[in-house]
């Protein structure tokens, strides 16, 4: 059996929006220090509604491809809607993660986040901290 799934080895060897974004409404940066990956991710918001995102991800194939299709998963979506996703829905829509590679997929999920509380703080829009706590 293959370690990587045919939709992680499409997102790494094709990301889907890779960029930024000029005066983005939002901006998330995360990091994970034993491995070294960073993600950045970029939001432009129109009507509480996700109209563009990109990201700049430097670390592994996993990591490339989490933040790939988490990108393609929350665009055109609600703000409301993109809070929910989670870094579990991020590794089923790649057909799965190695265990070794799930933080990959975590990071996404708080890069999303990071970037909509930073929208919401910029906004001046109130929220409920619980939404951003970080998972333990």
């Amino acid at each position: 059996m293959a370690l990587y799934s045919e939709k992680v080895m499409d997102h790494f060897r094709n990301p889907r929006n890779v960029g930024t974004i000029e005066n983005a409404d939002g901006v998330g940066e995360v990091g994970n220090s034993v491995c070294g990956d960073i993600m950045k991710i970029y939001l432009k918001i129109e009507d509480d509604t996700i109209a563009d995102v990109k990201f700049e991800t430097f670390g592994c194939g996993s990591a490339i491809a989490s933040s790939s299709m988490a990108s393609e998963m929350i665009k055109g979506k609600k703000v409301s809607e993109a809070l929910t996703l989670t870094n579990k829905a991020v590794a089923e829509a790649l057909d799965g993660l190695p265990a070794h590679k799930m933080h990959c997929s975590v990071l996404a999920e708080e890069a999303i986040k990071a970037a909509l509380k930073d929208y919401y703080d910029k906004n001046g829009i109130s929220y409920e901290e619980s939404l951003f706590a970080e998972k333990e």
